[in-house]
């Protein structure tokens, strides 16, 4: 084992040995081998010992390992039961002076709707490729204590979430993740620093919680008009809108309404404006139905 207490790449694989684990894309699992890089991590998260930490995906330790000593607490949230079993034997081994600080949930990160022990503040992981982005948005939404994120996604994937109106990439991702915070790209890491090697870069993205946009209309609406923008997204928001609004006409009073040309795409509008259109469109709602 590390001295360091940390896993290198014959640690990490030596423990996927001892426990019988052969990495699966099913689970999207690609275990990080570099100290370096889980160092790095947990620096640019800005962690420190008032933190609660909630990691999705601790694999075989590598990124728990460096939050221990750091954080108040690190709560590590594993769907693989082999994995999540695994976990507190390596603490124990490597580090055995932070068992207390680890709490092991074997979950599906998707359906977690609360957590033992104290309210977390922050998200830190190396989140699996295929629900990275359903994962930080479901975390906002579920634990509003959760005041930042830094997670290692695929880098296509940060790229998207953090992207600003106007780009080819922005989209339903970088919208509703602005709901709840400023998103910003934090680093390339090279896909060298991962065992098995994906077939793709990655890159961590940092969110910090904000005070979402003041609107009249609810998180839910804004979100169903997003998802109408972006399901149509190179037709004109009249007509992107028109089945969310219930008709053309409808649309666009309720894009005039919110000060947005009715000839506007949806890739032009930040988080703002798509809950100003929404709001419109449930205050002229109300009007049509006082009439």
């Amino acid at each position: 084992m590390s001295t360091s207490g940390l896993l290198g790449a014959a640690q990490v694989r030596d423990l996927a040995t001892r426990f019988g684990i052969r990495p699966t894309k099913t689970w999207g699992q690609n275990f990080v081998i570099d100290a370096n890089t889980v160092q790095r991590i947990v620096r640019v998260a800005g962690i420190g010992l008032d933190d609660v930490v909630v990691e999705v995906g601790p694999g075989l330790g590598s990124l728990t390992l460096a939050l221990l000593p750091v954080a108040r607490h690190v709560t590590a949230v594993e769907v693989d039961p082999v994995l999540a079993g695994a976990l507190p034997e390596t603490v124990q081994t490597v580090a055995p002076a932070m068992t207390e600080r680890l709490t092991v949930v074997h979950a599906d990160a998707l359906r977690v709707e609360e957590l033992p022990g104290e309210a977390p503040t922050a998200l830190v992981a190396n989140l699996p490729y295929n629900i990275s982005v359903p994962v930080v948005l479901s975390f906002l939404e579920r634990f509003p204590t959760i005041e930042r994120i830094l997670v290692m996604v695929q880098l296509e994937v940060a790229e998207r979430l953090a992207a600003a109106p106007g780009s080819k990439i922005y989209g339903v991702p970088s919208v509703k993740a602005a709901w709840y915070a400023d998103v910003a790209l934090a680093g390339n890491v090279s896909r060298s620093v991962f065992w098995p090697v994906p077939n793709v870069d990655s890159g961590l993205v940092s969110l910090v919680r904000r005070e979402p946009p003041d609107t009249e209309a609810t998180r839910e609406e804004v979100f169903a008009c997003v998802d109408a923008a972006f399901a149509q997204r190179r037709k004109t928001l009249r007509a992107a809108l028109a089945t969310w609004a219930g008709s053309a006409p409808a649309a666009e009073a309720a894009l005039v309404a919110a000060g947005i040309d009715p000839r506007t795409r949806g890739e032009q509008l930040d988080v703002h404006q798509f809950a100003a259109v929404a709001s419109a469109h449930r205050a002229l709602s109300v009007a049509q139905q006082g009439e």
